[in-house]
């Protein structure tokens, strides 16, 4: 019995002078006897299209599962650190910057959906379900549209693309909607 690391094939266990009849064999050192994995769909908020990766991982008992997952998680990202680009890094920290240059104005929000021009197919399912206003419509996913009584495929890509025309998509969070004062200029036709 000897340490290791890692996998020796049995063409590099021979050693000179065994008895006859010995046999070598491939030496697995790993601590790790079993991995297996499964990828499930989760939900944060209001989106649903996120998967959830699982990881079951059976050792010897000289370490823990965690402590193997996370030497692993340090072997991986030295080994793919030899890729990163300085001028890489700073283009993604101006990123940032650029998406608050491109922010959308509060009062789009508050538009009518009769503004975006949809079919009347389209319009009609959304007045049914009491979405009059375009934060109402952003804020519904595209499965809560679809459960809605004569909403199709079709009338969602519609929607889909206008919105996305606009730089707008469906399931966004906003943070203070409905604003009360400004519900109250609209109404008074102040906007």
């Amino acid at each position: 019995v000897n340490l290791g690391r890692g996998y020796v094939p049995a063409e590099r266990n021979k050693q000179e002078g065994q008895p006859l009849g010995t046999v070598p064999i491939d030496a697995i050192f790993s601590p790790i006897r079993k991995v297996n994995f499964t990828v499930r769909n989760a939900r944060v908020g209001q989106m649903t299209d996120y998967d959830k990766l699982i990881l079951e991982v059976w050792t010897d008992g000289t370490i823990t599962s965690e402590k193997a997952i996370s030497l692993a998680a340090k072997i991986l990202r030295d080994q793919l650190d030899i890729f990163l680009i300085e001028e890489e890094e700073e283009t993604l920290s101006e990123l940032p910057e650029e998406k608050e240059e491109e922010e959308i104005p509060k009062e789009v929000f508050y538009k009518n959906i009769d503004e975006l021009e949809l079919s009347v197919r389209a319009l009609n399912c959304l007045k049914n379900s009491h979405i009059h206003l375009i934060g109402e419509l952003v804020q519904k996913t595209e499965d809560e549209l679809l459960k809605t009584r004569n909403f199709g495929r079709k009338s969602l890509n519609e929607i889909k693309n206008v919105l996305h025309q606009m730089g707008l998509s469906l399931g966004m969070e906003l943070q203070d909607f409905p604003d009360p004062e400004i519900l109250k200029k609209i109404e008074g036709g102040q906007v």
